[in-house]
């Protein structure tokens, strides 16, 4: 059984993935869990904020029950549309039974069936099994229809439309605060600020102003905070939304006994907190946005991987060629490809012969010449010739099928600083409130009179002050400046949890081609005999490599192209299988070919010994020219080295970092690189799930960082510790990656890990300020310097402290726009 169908039968008996709306940080993820593990049958549940899924293991796992359990915990589960192929069906009535089937599955929200596309469509949580058993038991057959795009188009709108609401609420929720803050901390502030309002409209209405404009906030976009916090809040599983709730409703409520009805509080403790409650809205609404941007779309990846495979095939049945979908090839089907077509599935070919551009699977830029015999890949590009083939691998067999199980299961994964979130975040919440209960059990007990008032005001204090505004800024106000000035520098931060896994990188593993290399190949190297010009040799020899369809004769023909050269007519071109080609140009006798074909000629090759051996050092294969005869040329095509690449493996040494290579070429020119750049280890003649196993391989040295930028590197992209991409490579690698190097400039790796030390300590900084803060002033507002100094924290002082720890974490932030690179020479 190979790779895929053990994790396919995997996936059929113990695994179950489901996607969840709602969650908003660690803690959530902790909620959802908990409720997946109480369900019966359930061994395991991993939940990933970034990708918004949960991953079930267990035994004869009820989806429903799943379903319900996440439901039960305050949060969704999206009606992901399923497509079904339906077979069988002649009539309406059919269709009328199938929808009738389908609807009667629980967890289906609906079902639509087409009898002219023979398709259903079904929304809801149920499984595909159990849709299938309902339309068998109907009396049809259903299977699951081809992968279809609409689902990642539907779920990259709907981040959008996320982000785009955030902005907006952002904008509202600060016209509408600052207002508040200017009238209610100018007045404490400045003097003259007090005096103009008590000399216009006074300060009552002062306060039935910010009544007015602070419950347009909390009521707006505030709103989620409630629905989301109250409700977790009454399950006994608050979340940091229940914190944002519970510390607003405070001042919001004190507020409005402060405004209306004054004489419940006792003299001295009049005071509104109207200001503290929409800045705290506000701010961690911005926190929110702030984090909506950072997050990585990764569901991108997959749905341009997806987009690489044929959507039809030319199959030959009963004596005649039938065009039909993709999916319904089958192994040992005879596939028809013309030329400029995709290979639709995995096969060996039968009739014919072509170029195929493998560059997805193998990463190399010249393409691979197919005969009788020789295997194709799904996926791949075909050229210029015609060629049929028998299909061996479909569906979820094919390397491409595999390659994207790869990117997903990759994807997936859950990283271990997560683990530690979560703990924080689920201690934090329950006991900041604990603490203001017992703040207020305390002075109830044992304060001076008025007790109940002294109580209910320092537990204020302690709900406002403990407010989680700082630590919702600490990271993605972080993250933010970092990527802004990353992205100046030519470094895309995709994901912020790539900021805390590169700092800690240990090693740097390098995709070869596009990478190290320009991705291209180009003539490197001709060496002229005595006798011989320059320019007169290579118009020959590109004239006759003008026939040919070989890639090596293509880069031969640019180079002449590039210095302007005119082509002389060509005549009596022929191609000798295995040793090269021979042509008349310009009234001259041109061969051009390998040392065997100059030897057939008889032609002594020995004066270019010393160029052979060292091109044969550098890991290329010389070719030779004669004109008329007599040895003219040795050459070489191969893909030329970045003139930053050497700069850039200096950097990674001088940074105390291993350097790895892990190419799909041969181990020959794979050596000569290394050696060229002084690279450390390296791993050659790999395909993509041997990229993968290679850096499963190298993390054991330590935290890994893969660079890459082919649709094979996708894999190994995701499967790092971190995938930086080179963002003159293929949209997939760049969208399976977590950092992107925007202008191909390898040095911009070192850039980026000094980056992400300089941002992660930023982070460290901001996260120890705002659980420092909160260490030192939430005793402060819980009251105890009173039995010894008589100080007590006034709601009003905690509320400015709050803005004074988020006005200092974005400070603190701000100052990574002044990072700059060190310069290595």
């Amino acid at each position: 059984m190979n790779m895929l169908a053990k994790q396919s039968s995997r996936i059929d008996t113990d695994l179950m993935t489901i996607d969840v709306d709602g969650m908003t940080c660690a803690s959530c993820v902790a909620h959802v869990e908990r409720a997946l593990k109480a369900v019966p049958g359930v061994t395991t549940a991993s939940v990933n904020l970034a990708t918004e899924r949960a991953e079930v293991t267990g035994v004869a796992l009820d989806r429903g029950a799943l379903v319900r359990a996440v439901e039960d915990a305050g949060y969704d589960v999206p009606a992901k549309p399923i497509d079904l192929a339906i077979e069988g069906m002649t009539c309406a009535s059919c269709v009328a039974r199938v929808e009738r089937a389908l609807a009667s599955v629980p967890g289906v929200a609906s079902a639509t069936v087409n009898l002219a596309t023979e398709r259903a469509t079904v929304r809801g949580s149920a499984d595909v099994a159990a849709l299938t058993r309902a339309v068998a038991d109907a009396g049809y057959d259903a299977r699951p229809a081809a992968p279809a795009m609409a689902a990642h188009d539907g779920a990259t709108a709907k981040k959008a439309a996320e982000e785009a609401l955030l902005k907006r609420d952002v904008v509202i929720a600060a016209a509408l605060s600052l207002p508040v803050f200017v009238l209610e901390m100018g007045s404490h502030l400045f003097m003259s600020v007090h005096m103009a309002v008590m000399n216009t409209i006074g300060m009552q209405n002062s306060w039935y102003l910010q009544f007015a404009l602070t419950s347009a906030v909390l009521f707006g976009p505030g709103l989620r905070f409630f629905r989301k916090g109250l409700p977790a809040l009454a399950r006994l599983t608050p979340d940091m939304n229940s914190l944002v709730a519970v510390g607003t409703s405070a001042a919001y409520g004190y507020s409005l006994v402060a405004t209306f009805a004054p004489g419940l509080l006792p003299a001295g403790t009049t005071y509104v907190y109207y200001e503290a409650a929409a800045v705290i809205v506000t701010l961690i609404l911005l926190g929110r946005y702030l984090e909506a941007r950072a997050k990585g779309r990764t569901s991108e990846a997959i749905k341009r991987l997806v987009g690489l495979q044929a959507k039809t095939a030319r199959v030959i049945r009963s004596g005649g060629v039938v065009e039909v979908p993709v999916s319904e090839v089958r192994p040992g089907d005879v596939v028809e490809v013309r030329p400029g077509e995709r290979v639709p599935v995995d096969g060996e070919v039968m009739t014919g012969a072509s170029w195929i551009d493998e560059s997805m699977i193998s990463g190399e830029p010249l393409p691979v010449e197919k005969t009788a015999g020789n295997g194709v890949t799904g996926g791949t590009v075909n050229q210029t010739g015609a060629f049929t083939f028998r299909a061996t691998a479909v569906g979820e067999a094919t390397m491409l099928a595999q390659i994207i199980r790869m990117v997903e299961a990759a994807q997936g994964g859950k990283l271990p600083i997560q683990a530690l979130v979560d703990k924080v975040t689920m201690w934090f919440v329950p006991v900041v409130m604990a603490l203001a209960a017992l703040t207020f059990a305390v002075w109830l007990i044992f304060g001076p009179d008025p007790a109940l008032t002294f109580g209910l005001v320092n537990a204020v204090a302690v709900l406002i002050i403990a407010c989680p505004c700082a630590m919702g800024l600490a990271t993605p106000t972080s993250i933010m400046v970092g990527t802004g000035r990353g992205a100046e520098m030519g470094v895309l931060f995709r994901k912020g949890e790539a900021l805390q896994s590169l700092q800690g990188v240990k090693v740097v593993a390098l995709d070869k081609t596009g990478t190290l290399t320009e991705g291209r190949p180009s003539l490197t190297d001709l060496d002229l005999a005595p006798g011989f010009d320059r320019a007169a040799v290579l118009s020959l020899l590109a004239a006759v490599e003008a026939k040919s369809e070989h890639p090596i004769a293509r880069a031969i023909v640019k180079a002449a192209e590039d210095e302007g050269l005119s082509l002389p007519a060509v005549t009596a071109f022929d191609s000798v299988t295995g040793f090269g080609v021979t042509a008349q140009a310009g009234g001259q006798r041109i061969e051009i070919g390998a040392d065997r074909y100059m030897a057939r000629l008889g032609i002594d090759v020995s004066p270019f010994g010393n160029t052979a051996a060292r091109l044969g050092d550098e890991g290329k294969s010389p070719l030779y020219a004669a004109i008329d005869g007599k040895l003219a040329a040795i050459l070489a095509v191969a893909d030329p080295i970045k003139e930053t690449t050497p700069t850039a493996i200096r950097a990674l040494h001088t940074m105390g970092l291993k350097v790895a290579m892990i190419t799909g070429d041969n181990a020959r020119t794979a050596g000569a690189i290394a050696r060229q750049l002084g690279i450390d280890e390296i791993v050659a003649e790999v395909l993509p799930d041997g990229k993968v196993a290679a850096v499963k391989r190298l993390k054991a040295l330590g935290q890994l960082a893969y660079v890459g930028d082919g649709i094979n590197d996708a894999p190994a992209l995701a499967e790092a510790d971190v995938g930086l991409a080179v963002g003159t490579g293929t949209d997939v690698a760049i969208e399976a990656a977590d950092v992107v190097l925007m202008t191909g400039r390898l040095t911009a790796v070192s850039d980026a890990i000094a980056l992400s030390k300089a941002v992660m300590r930023n982070i460290r900084q901001n996260l120890f300020w705002a659980f420092a803060y909160n260490a030192a002033l939430i005793p402060v507002a819980a009251g105890v310097l009173w039995p010894s100094f008589g100080v007590l924290l006034s709601p009003i002082f905690a509320a400015a402290a709050m803005a004074l720890s988020s006005v200092f974490v974005l400070g603190n932030a701000l100052r990574l726009r002044r990072f700059q690179a060190a310069v290595v020479h």
